[in-house]
């Protein structure tokens, strides 16, 4: 056996060892390096890419060869070789295109690129149907690089050693993130995709970019991942003459085929535009190749530029497919300058492939169990860029540095990284808190504290409140589960009330994308009646000692409550939780407030329910929610599968019962309520949102003001939670327990569309919102709101104007402030 073992070995290493390297450089008539230059083998679609030092690498069997190297704005050239059985240097040195100046049919002295590029466009939709299905192997480079960072982001120090470990020198230089994926796609029109991850690193473990970055100009709106959430207008859309100016520079041939160089120039900024070069075959009016650049000023807001550029080349005598892409990025913000690109080569097309009825399923993307396994060796013979020296030199030191953490339950590291733990700073006790990390062989363990000015307090109930909030999370070496206990101490100095509680919640170590946990709680707390706690202690506080106006209510209770959520693989998410409340009536025990007023206090219970009582009783409540989101999609891990969202809406169902007698309960009812929720990319028309819901009370045997249904109001200048309240509505005026309610929330993002054509908006780049919060419980109970806003103010804010019409008392009408826009519109998903 063990010789035949040695005899397959040598025979592979013999097969192995036929295949030779042919490398060399790519330069232009001057010397310089022609970075991401391409090399294929005639005939073939076997090729390779330089790097940005212009080198390239082929492996290739013993035999005859045409080289073939481009480069978009380039002459392009053949050279013929034979790989014999030592390595070969084929140089290349390419030199500018010498475009020629052909006599062409000019209609009424018109420029002769607008007679191409109609003829583009009527064969767009052609070139775009041509192909049904087809499969093809993309290798996919991501790199970025640092080329400075600032000392402090948002406040908080970019320490030096953090940066160290990263690879970040001391001036701020280094590689941010690389990663090579190999990923076979699978396509069938008009929309299905399949992507099978065989191979895929990224630098310092885990898996990298898989995800191919599919361009298609032949589209009349192209999708350049998440760049710009309008897209962009292709140089060959159906209504281009309206938004590109287009002139002829001239031609040059490769092979029999003429190429039409056209320049490309956006008509006017702020619209979501390219300018730069493409290319047109003459006659056969597909793209030969593109070299196209956005920027600032065209609707970038993050990045500060992004350069595309592709070459075109046959599958076969009539298509044409992208043989490669760069996609080059740069950004300067905030003290931060990146720069990135991301290369994507395509090669063995198969154009003729047949897909059977259930090949595209519901896994998108699927990742083989050895994807992220393979050595050196293996990608130095499928990687068809050669690496540069700070780009090998980043895989080894990142992976030996996560390694060495892997490995750091050493005593001798236990003892050095406890050691290294930072000391606690007066300033962290009382604002930033306190984080601080022991390392054991058993377990990981984190300690925080809450900054104790920051979670300071005022109402008219307790006074000035503080908080105490100690925690710990522990995770384990060993066992499947991560704990973390959470305390809550809270003291009252106007009504001496103490109050404390704690959670201990259990999860999953190794399955957060389920977001699965059993949470067990108790103790005792203050709570809002509206337990979507519609008004921040923040806000109220700053409320009532400026102005007198204490819109926060509160009752105080001891209360027991066990939690559980699960996300499941087939995308429903489930939430249930039971929770007795023992819940006892406060009063105001306050009015100080920082200037002298004659507005009085109002009562801690709710003006608008002055008619229904509060007092002393006991509340067992059990709660089940459920969401659905149809037809969902999944990524397929080794171990488990990741789901994605869909195309459809999100459904969700709650229903909650108070139960009489348990606990001595004093609560009987029955309350349901179904939503359903969408956010829809209208690309150049903007963003639609919507959230739309019903319910309402089955039994009302007993129900308290906790219980009640509530809208959630917002009477202070400032918004939050858009498509879950209503701008301009009290607290508690309109909560029921009525058997049915109806509710509206929608809102449109213009995202640039109108405020692109208004001179001072469009350099500021403020966009336009609008929409409607509504509700209908009866005829005598009913709100609607309409808003026109200004976002995307600083990147960050967002102003409303809204009016309302409701039964009682009449029509209003205010002014809201919020978070808005491309860095807000991110902050208020986050909460």
């Amino acid at each position: 056996m063990r010789s035949i073992l040695s005899l397959v070995v040598v025979l592979l290493s013999v097969h192995v060892c036929t295949a030779r390297q042919v490398h060399g450089t790519i330069t232009d008539s001057g010397g310089s390096p022609l970075s991401f230059a391409s090399v294929t083998v005639k005939g073939t679609s076997k090729g390779a890419v330089a790097n940005s030092q212009g080198k390239y690498v082929l492996q290739l069997e013993p035999g005859s060869y045409t080289l073939i190297c481009q480069y978009v704005g380039f002459h392009s050239e053949e050279k013929k070789i034979t790989v014999g059985s030592s390595d070969l240097i084929i140089d290349f040195r390419l030199s500018i295109q010498e475009l020629k100046m052909e006599e062409v049919v000019i209609r009424r002295g018109e420029d002769p690129a607008l007679e191409i590029m109609r003829q583009a466009i009527r064969k767009r939709s052609y070139y775009n149907n041509q192909v049904d299905a087809f499969t093809v192997d993309v290798y996919i480079k991501g790199l970025m690089r640092s080329r400075s960072l600032p000392t402090k982001f948002m406040g908080q120090t970019i320490e030096k050693d953090d940066q160290a470990k990263e690879g970040i020198d001391s001036a701020g230089k280094g590689i941010l993130f690389l990663s090579e994926s190999l990923t076979k796609v699978s396509f069938a029109r008009p929309d299905k995709f399949k992507y099978d991850v065989l191979s895929s690193r990224q630098s310092g473990g885990g898996y990298g970019l898989s995800l191919p970055f599919f361009i298609n100009f032949y589209n009349n709106n192209v999708s350049v991942s998440n760049a710009n959430p309008r897209g962009f207008i292709s140089p060959i859309a159906e209504n281009a003459f309206h938004y590109y100016k287009f002139h002829y520079e001239g031609n040059f041939f490769e092979g029999r085929k003429m190429i039409d160089r056209i320049k490309v120039t956006p008509r006017r900024k702020n619209e979501p535009l390219f300018e730069g070069y493409i290319q047109i075959i003459d006659g056969e009016w597909r793209i030969h190749s593109l070299d196209l650049l956005t920027t600032t000023d065209n609707g970038l807001e993050l990045i500060d530029t992004l350069h595309i550029t592709q070459i075109h080349s046959p599958v076969n005598d009539s298509v044409w497919k992208t043989q490669n892409q760069v996609v080059y990025v740069t950004l300067k913000k905030f003290g931060f300058e990146v720069a990135g690109d991301f290369l994507n080569v395509y090669s063995n097309y198969d154009i003729d492939r047949g897909f059977g009825k259930k090949y595209f399923d519901r896994i998108f993307m699927r990742y083989d169990s050895a994807a992220n396994k393979k050595d050196s060796g293996y990608w130095a013979s499928i990687r068809p860029v050669p690496l540069e020296p700070d780009e090998r030199r980043d895989y080894v030191f990142k992976d030996s540095v996560r390694q060495t953490e892997r490995d750091s339950f050493s005593r001798m590291n236990i003892d050095s990284l406890n050691k290294k733990q930072k000391p606690v700073k007066f300033t962290d006790v009382f604002f930033t808190g306190v984080s601080h990390n022991h390392f054991s062989r058993r377990a990981f363990t984190t300690y925080t504290l809450g900054g104790l000015v920051r979670h300071l307090e005022y109402n008219t109930v307790e006074g000035l409140a503080v908080n105490i909030l100690p925690g710990v999370s522990i995770r384990p070496r060993k066992g499947k589960l991560n704990y973390n206990i959470d305390l809550a101490a809270r003291y009252g100095f106007s009504n001496e009330h103490f109050n404390s509680f704690a959670t201990v919640s259990i999860m999953p170590r190794s399955e957060r994308y389920r977001n699965r946990l059993f949470r067990i709680s108790g103790g005792k707390t203050v709570s809002q009646f509206n337990h979507d706690e519609p008004i921040g202690a923040l806000m109220n506080s700053l409320y009532t000692l400026l102005y007198k106006k204490n819109y926060i209510k509160l009752y105080e209770n001891w209360f027991g409550a066990l939690d559980y959520a699960n996300r499941f693989e087939n995308g429903i998410k489930l939430s249930a939780s039971l929770r007795y409340e023992d819940r006892i009536p406060l009063e105001n025990t306050t009015d100080y407030s920082f200037f002298k007023q004659e507005r009085t206090i109002l009562p801690n219970h709710p003006y608008e329910l002055a008619g229904v009582p509060f007092e002393k009783h006991q509340a067992f409540v059990a709660s089940i929610t459920v969401s659905f989101q149809p037809r969902q999609q999944y990524i397929q891990y080794p171990d488990y599968k990741e789901p994605l969202g869909s195309k459809y809406p999100t459904f969700e169902a709650t229903y909650s019962k108070g139960i009489k007698d348990i606990f001595s309960s004093d609560v009987d009812f029955d309350k349901w309520g179904l939503t359903v929720n969408d956010d829809v990319n209208m690309k150049m028309g903007g963003l639609f949102r919507y959230r739309v819901g019903a319910g309402g009370f089955i039994n009302t045997n007993r129900v308290e003001i906790p219980d009640f249904k509530h809208f959630n109001g917002i009477q202070t200048l400032f918004s939050e939670h858009y498509l879950n309240s209503f701008q301009l509505a009290p607290y508690y005026r309109y909560s029921n327990i009525e058997s049915l309610y109806g509710e509206l929330h929608i809102e449109h993002h213009f995202n640039g569309l109108l405020t692109n054509k208004i001179p001072l908006f469009n350099r500021l780049k403020w966009h336009l919102v609008a929409g409607t919060n509504t509700f209908y419980v009866d005829r005598n109970n009913y709100y609607v709101e309409a808003f026109a806003g200004i976002e995307n103010i600083f990147k960050v804010f967002r102003v409303d104007f809204i009016s309302v019409y409701q039964a009682a008392p009449g029509h209003n009408f205010g002014i809201r402030l919020g978070m808005g826009g491309l860095i807000g519109g991110l902050a208020q998903a986050s909460r």
